[in-house]
């Protein structure tokens, strides 16, 4: 309740969502827990990071040497760069198997199958980079995306729902997305959803494995 009141837009503060981290008592670095403006949480999140990353920085907490967080979806690398004006996070190895996504069905890769969304037959992959996302390889207008996303992040196969990108390939090392993200909705930008689509763009074939994301957030 307390995440939903203070991410509301006209009653609240306003924000796509709520970082709580601290020091690690355990081993040395961080932990973060990542919460969408609906209240749920979420594995991951690349932008996440890098702000919380960037904090620190500000806070004198860490220096521009490489330090670990720990996140639910699993533990990264951060560094802060050039003195403020780059973060960058090592997110971590992306995955197709059905099983650690989770994609419903028989075990399996998840690439390049058909999913029908409200009449409209696409096809799509799935990845996770410690959390779930479903790339669907064509491109959507933000109206499209509001239309369809919301009825993919909930569809029953993805059974902890999940975060989905509209991919569109301009050449063989850049591709452009527009993003629903689960528990958020439309989204000018995410770090994540830039991993997972870039990959299944290499994995298609369709790239070479140096790939910029253009997205309406940025680059």
């Amino acid at each position: 309740n307390l995440v939903r009141f203070i991410c509301e837009r006209n009653l609240g503060l306003g924000s796509d969502g709520i970082l709580i981290g601290e020091r690690s008592v355990e081993e040395p670095g961080f932990m973060l827990r990542i919460f969408n403006p609906d209240g749920s949480e979420a594995e991951k999140s690349g932008n996440g990071l890098r702000i919380f990353a960037r904090f620190l920085w500000d806070c004198e907490v860490v220096s521009a040497q490489p330090f670990q967080i720990k996140t639910p979806g699993g533990r990264v690398e951060a560094q802060v760069q050039d003195q403020g004006r780059m973060v960058v996070v090592e997110m971590g190895k992306v995955s197709f198997d059905s099983t650690r996504i989770p994609v419903t069905g028989i075990p399996r890769e998840v690439v390049d199958e058909s999913i029908t969304v409200l009449g409209q037959e696409l096809r799509y992959s799935a990845a996770t980079i410690g959390n779930p996302h479903c790339v669907v390889q064509r491109p959507a207008t933000p109206e499209q995306v509001c239309e369809w996303g919301e009825v993919l992040e909930n569809d029953p196969r993805f059974p902890n729902r999940i975060n989905v990108q509209f991919l569109e390939v301009l050449d063989r090392g850049k591709i452009r997305i527009e993003i629903w993200e689960r528990g958020a909705g439309y989204t000018l930008a995410s770090g994540s959803s830039s991993c997972a689509a870039a990959s299944v763009a290499h994995k298609l074939g369709l790239c070479e494995n140096k790939i910029s994301v253009l997205m309406p957030g940025g680059q």
